[in-house]
């Protein structure tokens, strides 16, 4: 049996959130412990150029939310990025989880062929449904989650590998 494009998606994004949001329970209790304040660590960075730990979190948010968005053409839900706290975090976590959870199936497996255009500031580009899910969302959900682990761990968080998939 073939494996639909909600199967590979959107229950994907909703188990990595959880343990995303426990690799950031370990960042504010490691902080905690070595006091450390919270600002330390939300505003960590792996290079001077990349965005913070805050920013990591509200762009997998983002890319989340727009793919059954772009996809699905369901309506939109709001979050600005206003975050500054572990706890703000968590609750954007927490609404993006519970948008997810409202997305029919049917209606990502029916925008397979849907055309998606993505403009930003230094590109513009057009996929088929199928292809900005698989292509550019997935990808770019987990490298914002993956630099955010990355960025945890150069601030000595104790993280390890099986954190990321949620055994740790």
């Amino acid at each position: 049996m073939p494996l639909s494009l909600y199967e590979v998606s959107i229950p994907v994004f909703i188990r990595t959130f959880g343990h995303f949001s426990k690799f950031l329970d370990k960042g504010r209790a490691f902080a905690d412990e070595k006091g450390i304040p919270h600002s330390a660590l939300l505003e960590a960075r792996l290079y001077p150029d990349m965005a913070p730990l805050t920013a990591q979190v509200q762009r997998a948010s983002d890319t989340a939310r727009f793919a059954p968005i772009r996809v699905a053409q369901v309506e939109a839900v709001s979050m600005p990025d206003t975050e500054t706290s572990f706890e703000e975090l968590q609750a954007r976590i927490a609404k993006t989880v519970d948008f997810l959870k409202t997305v029919p199936p049917h209606a990502i497996d029916a925008g397979e062929e849907t055309e998606v255009t993505l403009k930003t500031q230094l590109f513009s580009m057009t996929f088929t449904g199928k292809d900005y899910l698989l292509g550019f969302a997935m990808p770019n959900f987990y490298f914002h989650v993956t630099t955010a682990y990355g960025i945890l761990r150069h601030q000595g968080v104790p993280l390890g590998k099986l954190d990321f998939f949620g055994r740790g």
